[in-house]
């Protein structure tokens, strides 16, 4: 069975909003604990849908802008001084039609482009928080119910943190957040 289009377009949607990345997190706990504050979420990271980075060539090359073939960036940040920190998550969710090389494909280029050294293009929210320093890169799959089980055990048999996301999961993150939202 097939993966279908509105389950990605979904989930992608989903994981922009700081409460769902924090409910994502959650579910592999030694990413969860890169978080810096949880009690201030909207200071302690930034999430960015369909990343963008500017390479920085050698003294005779030119810098080099590039989408990154991951899905979603969560950028880990100091909140008291509005800096980026050193960890960075990169979440991949399972496309229609993906198999498993697709997949583990998107996070070696991935692992490839962040060799070099870059910067991000931050949304213009977030011009403002100070984005140097050395970069760990960490990978996390989403895959769901429907994805083909080879893919699921490649994942296992590659060591990379993988979750399976439902419709009624994200449904349900999206009732809580907009009651949360509501009386907050």
């Amino acid at each position: 069975m097939s993966v279908q289009k509105s389950n990605y377009e979904t989930s992608l949607a989903w994981c922009c909003n700081h409460l769902a990345a924090i409910a994502l997190l959650k579910q592999h706990r030694p990413y969860l604990e890169m978080i810096p504050s949880l009690r201030r979420p909207h200071e302690s990271f930034i999430t960015i849908p369909l990343p963008i980075v500017r390479l920085r060539g050698g003294v005779k090359t030119a810098a080099e802008v590039t989408c990154l073939p991951c899905d979603v960036a969560i950028l880990m940040c100091d909140p008291e001084w509005k800096i980026k920190t050193g960890a960075e998550i990169f979440v991949f969710i399972h496309r229609s039609h993906e198999d498993f090389s697709d997949l583990l494909g998107r996070w070696r280029q991935t692992q490839v482009w962040l060799d070099k050294d870059y910067e991000w293009l931050m949304p213009p929210r977030y011009k403002h928080i100070l984005s140097e320093g050395i970069n760990t890169i960490y990978p996390m799959f989403i895959v769901f119910p429907d994805t083909p089980e080879r893919i699921k055990r490649g994942l296992v048999s590659a060591d990379l943190p993988f979750v399976i996301q439902t419709p009624d999961s994200m449904f349900e993150e999206n009732t809580v957040e907009t009651s949360e939202s509501s009386h907050g």
